[in-house]
């Protein structure tokens, strides 16, 4: 595979790839580029943050309000949660419709006799895997 860098001030940041068929790449290369295009504003009382996705613990919603926690604390995000989503890729999972974790601060699961299944997640949020999200989700982590 062949590539080149040209850098120049003058001009717009741009990534073109050339490729002869979808693979395990171009995947990658497109996942390193979502994650840097992803810029979310998070709002604190009076404070103003640039949250990185990579730390957050999940997004959620709360009445009517979409939220990003952290390890450091409660963010108020000015998009929805399904416009979050669609820039998120890969290390993301929604479990349910107002609930989406990181992957990787997943600190583990567990059920229940009626079958629900509860994220406990690294900064100890809970949340239920809904049953029409069940599927997606166990493929998602591996089970």
């Amino acid at each position: 595979m062949k590539y080149s860098i040209v850098i120049d001030k003058d001009r717009d940041e741009e990534v073109i790839i050339y490729a002869h068929s979808p693979n395990e790449t171009v995947k990658r290369l497109e996942e390193i580029l979502n994650q840097d295009s992803q810029e979310l504003i998070g709002y604190c009382d009076d404070e103003m943050v640039i949250i990185i996705p990579d730390k957050v613990i999940c997004f959620i919603v709360e009445d009517s309000r979409c939220y990003a926690l952290t390890d450091k604390g409660k963010y108020l995000l000015k998009q929805r949660l399904y416009q979050i989503e669609e820039g998120l890729g890969e290390r993301f999972v929604k479990i349910n419709q107002s609930c989406i974790v990181n992957i990787k601060m997943i600190d583990c699961f567990k059920t229940s006799l009626g079958g629900s299944l509860m994220v406990i997640m690294k900064g100890g949020h809970r949340d239920y895997v809904s049953r029409r999200r069940l599927k997606a989700v166990k493929e998602r982590i591996g089970f």
